[in-house]
């Protein structure tokens, strides 16, 4: 009882010292603390709460300022839509459609970066990080060309994200002789089939899982890429053949001509 009643001739003496400060009546200030709450400030709260919970129930993700982000003093470089929506190729590595996902571990989210052939929907670049930085497109992006070893001009697409219209970006796709296209702002079916494959990859594999580590995350989505997707995983847009095996067929179909 005297430790409350010390705590409150404290906060007592605090409100006086306030109230003089900004040379408010006490009682004024008692009189406002009563008074009720107006409708827009209680519907404030209100939305506040709310954006609390969708904060706390996407670990933290929505409500984070995300692509497209502009840095100061490195304005944004918007690169035209050369693909237009236009998703069949006639041959392998003359289009590219590039994307970043993520997945969520005990440990923290880890970041998916892809590089996706659009004639055999073949995952021919990818990279897992533990932030979303302009090095996981890039190093995608590097496995991609080291595989592929492409001998004309690529066209790489992506979004309008900050990691890909970064000076790296830009100089990488330069240097490696590619040639870069964009989708429209905002618009997420210019990116459709890189869009399509994070959907395969989260239904028929994170959503089954609990990753208690960034590690053993990161192992099971190189065996959906590596040893299922592209090699066993029957895809309707290959006639049922799966990435590798489409891929195989041209080359065959090539060779005999």
């Amino acid at each position: 009882m005297k430790y409350a009643f010390i705590k409150g001739h404290q906060a007592r003496r605090n409100i006086r010292r306030l109230c003089q400060l900004f040379d408010v009546h006490p009682s004024g200030y008692y009189a406002w603390l009563k008074k009720p709450k107006s409708a827009r400030t209680r519907e404030n709260e209100r939305l506040v709460g709310h954006i609390k919970q969708y904060w706390l129930e996407s670990g933290g993700v929505y409500g984070y300022r995300r692509r497209p982000h502009h840095r100061s003093g490195e304005p944004s470089v918007i690169a035209p839509n050369l693909l237009e929506q236009q998703f069949t190729t006639t041959a392998p590595d003359l289009v590219w459609v590039t994307d970043i996902t993520h997945s969520k571990t005990h440990e923290g989210w880890l970041y998916l970066a892809v590089v996706l052939d659009l004639f055999s929907r073949r995952i021919v670049g990818w990279s897992m990080k533990p932030r979303i930085t302009r090095d996981i497109v890039l190093d995608a992006l590097l496995m991609a060309v080291w595989r592929r070893n492409p001998t004309r001009r690529v066209i790489v697409h992506s979004d309008q994200g900050s990691q890909y219209t970064s000076h790296d970006w830009r100089s990488f796709i330069r240097d490696n002789k590619l040639e870069i296209s964009m989708s429209r702002r905002g618009n997420c079916h210019d990116n459709a089939v890189a869009e399509s494959f994070f959907q395969l990859l989260k239904r028929e594999r994170i959503k089954r899982r609990i990753y208690t580590t960034r590690s053993a995350a990161r192992a099971d989505v190189f065996d959906y890429i590596e040893m299922f997707y592209n090699r066993k995983r029957r895809h309707g847009f290959n006639n049922q053949l799966s990435p590798v095996v489409f891929e195989e067929q041209f080359n065959q179909r090539l060779e005999s001509v």
